[in-house]
This record gives structure tokens, sequence and C-alpha cells, in this order.
């Protein structure tokens, strides 16, 4: 097996967990340890990936922990695309839920483009001044204490509100997924409203831009089975979405 192909093969198992270790790799390539450690070097040296003890993971996110601004900007052709995709599951006149984050901001903005009749609920209110545009759409503004890095609310009054409706569709914009460790975010202010609306929800979907894959952030939000559906763009190879499957977790 050449370079390249092993190179494929270690990316496609990051793109399904958060580490791998040089020993499995070494026993599913069929190569020496050595050589799975100097394909692993030369990766890093690359860019593709972050080798640790014993292993390699993937480049930590770039917009794990920067601000709102400069995560909106990131991969914001690929959350457009994801966010397209999302609309399709909003039917007309439902009561749909919506997070904070940088994709669901996006969302909004597609969202108001598409002229549906809908109800929206949420705590993001970056996304607020994009709904606010579309005449079919009601907003439902959430409070609560005011996040002003997020361009949102958190806190135990913004889950009461929350509390009280209960959304056809729960659209939630999340940090990272893998399928060993389910969905995980930075955000520890946010985690309670992400739980609370896929408990809520009659349909959950997690709208996510495809660099998020194979990624472990600070916080376990969500398992697998908690997620209905995880919107994706369609950069992620089809081999990458049967593994996820077997998994339980059903990208789109």
């Amino acid at each position: 097996m050449l370079y390249n192909e092993r190179a494929e093969f270690i990316l496609q198992q990051l793109q399904l967990q958060s580490t791998v270790k040089v020993s499995e790799l070494s026993r599913q390539l069929q190569v020496s340890v050595d050589t799975v450690r100097r394909d692993l070097k030369t990766m890093e040296q690359g860019g593709q990936i972050r080798c640790v003890r014993g292993g390699a993971c993937l480049p930590e996110s770039r917009v794990s922990f920067s601000n709102f601004t400069g995560r909106e900007i990131i991969h914001s052709d690929l959350k457009r695309e994801a966010a397209r995709k999302a609309l399709t599951y909003i039917k007309e006149n439902d009561v749909v839920a919506m997070n904070s984050g940088t994709t669901n901001t996006i969302l909004a903005q597609e969202l108001a483009n598409a002229g549906l009749r809908c109800t929206v609920v949420t705590n993001n209110y970056a996304a607020i001044p994009a709904l606010m545009q579309a005449p079919g759409v009601r907003v439902i503004a959430v409070g609560g204490t005011v996040d002003t890095q997020e361009r949102s609310t958190y806190g135990t009054l913004c889950e009461e509100m929350f509390s009280r409706f209960y959304p056809d569709v729960a659209l939630l914009s999340i940090n990272a997924v893998n399928y060993k460790d389910g969905y995980t975010d930075f955000r520890m202010d946010e985690t309670g409203v992400i739980r609370l609306l896929a408990a809520q929800a009659k349909q959950v979907v997690a709208v996510m831009d495809s660099s998020k894959l194979g990624q472990r952030s600070k916080c376990r939000v969500l398992a697998a089975d908690q997620v209905d559906l995880l919107v994706m763009d369609d950069h992620v190879p089809p081999e990458v979405r049967d593994k996820y499957r077997t998994k339980g977790i059903t990208i789109l």
C-alpha cells in the first residue's frame, strides 16, 4: 500500500473517531509501527493531523475558541450548504426551535430567503435580524442571561422559557461529533439548552459542516441516539456515511 493510500485510510479513521493509535493502524494497514509513525509525522508536517502520544488526532479546530465573527467566516460555504439542506425538514406552519451558533445564524438567513411560513423559537440573537426580514416567520425571542460573545442567551430563565414549547423540529448547531463520543461542544453555557431542545422536540436535527466530523470538543452534550438526523454538506465520503450509519448516526 502506497503512502497516499495509507494517509487516506488514516484520515478516514479520524473522521470516525477523535483519535487513532499507532498500534491499531499498524495492524489495520499491515505495516510496521515505524512506518505508521513516519506516515503520521509526514501528515502532521502537512497540517493534516496532529500527533499525540501513541497516535494522532485531527488538528484542533481553529473555530473552537475563536470569537463568533471568526467562526461565522470559517467554512461559511460548507455551513450554508448544510443549512440549505436542513430547510427541507421544516414544514409549513411548523414550530421550529433553534439554538445559538454560527451555523444556525446562517440557517436563519437561508430560512428568511425561503419564503416558508413557520414560528421560530430561539435564543440566537445573531439570527433574529435575518428572521425579522421574513414576513412569513413569526419570531419568539427567548430571554435569559446575555452572552455577548456568542450573541445569545442562556441560563435558568432561558431554559425555563424554552421548556414551554414542544417544537416540531429542533435545529441544533453543535461544535463536534464522532461515533465514539457522540455530540460535544465547548460552549458550557449552551449545553443545557441543547439537551432541553433535544428532549422537547418531535424531531431533532443536528446541522453541522463536515469539518466538525471526527472532532471532539470539551463537553459531551448528546448521545448518538438523541439526534434523529445529522445534516452536513456533501463533502462526507459515502463510505464514511455508511460507517456512521452502522453506529446509529445518519448523515444526510
